[in-house]
């Protein structure tokens, strides 16, 4: 049987997100002998963690290996905007592959979150998950004609929202905008705070996080032998990778791109300055601006991404320009903020050619399973991929999953 090489892992962000200020990592033990296991997870992540808690919560005997510390890598990057729009909007989405395909990948989306939402409450994190709507603000090419039709569309598909002209916008909310959508059922959330809770609740069924890097995966007709960096070897009846925006060798996609991206967040502001109801902000461009705030009144925003910088010393030496930039972009948007930066921080950003996450089995290996190209939603497809991967793990075929195949075909 072959062996397949595991590709090295690079350097996912650069900087500092304010998640990552005195947070201690889940306990990982050393990797000092072979065993077998049910599930083996590569990769300690926001997404390997999500995949951990719930194959654990079904009696699984689970182990979890990652050579970082866990979720401090890309998770520590994310600005976690849960989501339920995603990167594509419907009418582009329903221009590639039709609108009932298009309008059942959003309302998968859509339930993704309010399953979130019921995951944090039987962690008994409420408060880490906090519920949000989303303002879609007009930019660019689209305009309040673009916006309109996308409403129209998505109240087709029985989704949720409300369509802002330029005057209702500006007095609802003070953005001067030509419109906007606004849609419930959206959330933000702490993402090392929400990773670590999963491991840690993985860890109280059973489960076991080891320090070490998984090299060669070897199939047979029983599971998959995965060699370590330290020399054992892990027996696995399935393996999931959940290695963030670093793809084994084994994964392979036509659609899969990698980019960067910079994020900046500001000193506490007061919170009578921040908007109304600390809606989730973004704009409808291809190359969109984004917006939170926090539970301690900062302002997130980030954006300017470029598929072009992908060199992690190239990236963060653009840092202090991208921040100037995004600070402007604050200001502009809302002038009333002191855009006074206190964190700066890039990261890699793993997308896809048509917005949709990259969920299922590994072609061609059998037993393997892969969860990649989340783009903006990465924690919102995190909870996905874990049902699916979950589902397939049972032996069934989840609704939904061809949406997302590895080897679907290109747009």
């Amino acid at each position: 049987m072959d062996q397949f090489r595991a590709s090295r892992q690079s350097e996912l962000h650069g900087g500092v997100a304010p998640w990552a200020a005195g947070l201690t990592r889940p306990i990982r033990q050393p990797l000092d002998r072979n065993m077998a296991v049910d599930v083996l997870i590569v990769g300690g992540g926001i997404t390997g963690s999500m995949m951990a808690e719930h194959l654990a919560r079904q009696d699984r005997k689970v182990c979890i290996i990652d050579r970082e510390r866990p979720g401090f890598g890309s998770t520590a990057a994310s600005t976690a905007m849960l989501e339920w729009e995603i990167d594509r909007s419907l009418t582009e989405l329903a221009a590639f592959y039709g609108f009932e395909r298009a309008a059942d990948v959003y309302r998968l989306s859509h339930d993704a979150v309010a399953g979130l939402y019921r995951l944090a409450h039987s962690l008994r994190l409420p408060s880490a998950l906090r519920p949000r709507d989303t303002v879609y603000l007009a930019a660019g090419d689209h305009g309040a004609k673009e916006l309109l039709e996308e409403h129209e569309l998505r109240k087709r598909a029985g989704l949720p929202g409300a369509f802002l002209d330029f005057r209702e916008l500006r007095t609802e909310y003070g953005f001067d905008r030509e419109a906007a959508i606004v849609s419930p059922g959206s959330a933000e959330v702490d993402p090392l705070l929400l990773s670590h809770a999963l491991l840690t609740a993985a860890a109280e069924r059973g489960a076991m996080l080891f320090d070490a890097e998984a090299t060669a995966y070897d199939s047979f007709g029983r599971g998959v032998h995965v060699a370590t960096d330290n020399g054992c070897c892990i027996e696995a009846a399935h393996v999931v990778l959940a290695t963030g925006y670093t793809l084994p060798n084994i994964v392979t996609s036509d659609l899969h791109k990698t980019a960067s991206s910079w994020v900046v967040a500001t000193l506490p502001q007061p919170p009578e300055q921040l908007w109304r109801d600390r809606a989730l902000i973004w704009e409808a461009s291809a190359d969109y601006l984004y917006a939170r705030t926090t539970a301690d009144n900062r302002i997130i925003i980030g954006g300017e991404d470029d598929d072009e910088v992908i060199d992690p010393e190239a990236r963060d030496a653009l840092m202090p320009e991208k921040a100037r930039i995004l600070l402007d972009k604050l200001h502009r948007l809302w002038p009333q903020a002191a855009a006074v930066p206190e964190f700066v921080w890039s990261g890699a950003f793993s997308t896809t050619v048509d917005g949709l996450p990259l969920i299922g089995e590994v072609p061609g290996q059998p037993r393997i399973y892969a969860a990649y190209g989340y783009g903006g939603n990465g924690i919102t497809f995190s909870f996905m991929a874990s049902r699916m991967i979950g589902r397939l793990i049972d032996g069934q075929r989840p609704p939904g999953l061809e949406h997302f195949a590895l080897d679907r075909s290109p747009i």
